[in-house]
């Protein structure tokens, strides 16, 4: 058969034979399966036969999301997980031993900065920050015999930092350690990691994947030995598997990716560029824009820059929450990837618990405001800026 395309491939990867057929993946809500004798019972357990065992394990439904995301991301296998931390998690705790390192960019969600930072530290290991991720050395420098695996988030929340994937495989390969990136951002619609060298990409599927804000979900994806590996092992005794029917709803999900992503980049620069040229804005970071540092990068790695971008008003918390309460169209939600556009403060919300300190260190600002641009009518989302500006500016400073 010929090489498919991205869309095709998002909407018939990985196809089952279900019995009856269905035009529709079939939701197995189901946590067991018979077994036609003893005989089979202990084929299928062994892997000597192919079936389903118990629903923490392994799901019809599951399995087809599962097939179709390693088609996307081009890997031999994936697993899927309940959330998107519970992906990292899992591929943490397989990896790591007591005395074991990770190193990690410090541009990473929060929630992934608390599992890195406090978390492994409970598991006995640790985290060794980058804290200038766009320079190479510093990934060398951090990088020490007990290292494991090395870790991106590439695009980052919120400040949009944009790694060098192919200059740090490069790296990963010459100390032979994995490179992981968090692709979430991106998807696969826009970014292919493991074309770029990467070893492993995780998700949080419950992002552009799933695209409406209804389940949650996470993945890995990567060699088939790693995926066996954790399937057999950890998934089954820690227990954070994908529910089948979040499973069905990111199929769902999967079949407009390609289309959403297309709407979502051509909002998020519309967007991009009003807040560029505003007076009350200090700085955008969106890699879109000719003036972002990572905008030359972006053409050799991504087809496109995603729907997140941040900005910094002119003033300070207060400015930027009233700024946020302004809005009309715009859903203040701690979300992000959803068909609906979504502004988030960053420093009393996701990034929270980071501390000043270590905000301060990731580029996040008390004036930063995190928007997730969704695909309403592109005049509607800038004249809900426009009007939120104007309301919010009463009392706001201006640039000179």
């Amino acid at each position: 058969m010929p090489k498919q395309g991205f869309s095709t491939k998002a909407i018939h990867a990985g196809n089952i034979e279900f019995s009856p057929g269905s035009m529709i993946t079939p939701l197995y809500q189901s946590v067991a399966y018979p077994y036609s004798d003893a005989k089979e019972a202990a084929a299928i357990f062994t892997g000597e036969k192919p079936g389903y065992t118990y629903g923490r394990w392994d799901n019809p439904t599951v399995d087809l999301f599962e097939r179709r995301m390693a088609a996307l991301e081009g890997t031999d296998g994936a697993i899927a997980t309940s959330s998107g931390m519970a992906a990292i998690f899992l591929l943490s705790h397989h990896w790591l031993s007591p005395g074991d390192e990770v190193v990690s960019s410090n541009r990473v969600y929060g929630g992934t900065f608390g599992l890195f930072e406090t978390g492994l530290k409970k598991m006995g290991t640790k985290v060794n920050w980058v804290t200038k991720p766009e320079d190479i050395n510093a990934w060398k420098a951090a990088i020490t015999p007990k290292t494991k695996f090395l870790f991106v988030e590439t695009p980052s929340n919120p400040a949009l930092f944009i790694a060098d994937i192919p200059a740090l495989a490069k790296l990963a390969k010459s100390k032979k350690l994995p490179l992981v990136v968090d692709n979430t951002i991106c998807t696969p619609a826009l970014q292919q990691p493991i074309a770029l060298g990467a070893d492993v990409t995780v998700h949080s599927t419950t992002k552009y994947v799933c695209g409406n804000g209804t389940s949650l979900g996470g993945i890995i994806c990567g060699p088939k030995s790693l995926i066996d590996g954790i399937r057999q092992s950890c998934i089954r005794y820690l227990g954070p598997s994908m529910a089948p029917f979040n499973a069905w709803l990111n199929l769902l999900g999967l079949e407009t990716l390609s289309l959403r992503m297309e709407k979502h980049c051509s909002n998020a620069m519309a967007v991009a560029t009003f807040l560029e040229k505003h007076p009350r804005v200090k700085h955008v970071n969106y890699p879109g824009l000719k003036a972002n540092p990572f905008h030359k990068m972006i053409k050799a790695q991504m087809k496109g820059c995603s729907s997140l971008l941040s900005f910094e008003i002119e003033g300070n918390y207060k400015d930027a929450t009233k700024f946020i309460d302004s809005l009309k169209i715009i859903t203040h939600a701690t979300h992000l990837g959803t068909c609906r556009s979504i502004v988030t403060h960053p420093a009393s919300t996701t990034h929270s618990a980071m501390g000043e300190k270590e905000m301060k260190k990731a580029g996040i600002s008390p004036s930063m405001i995190r928007f997730s641009i969704g695909i309403e009518d592109e005049k509607d989302l800038l004249d809900d800026l426009a009007q939120a500006f104007k309301v919010a500016g009463k009392s706001g400073k201006r640039k000179k």
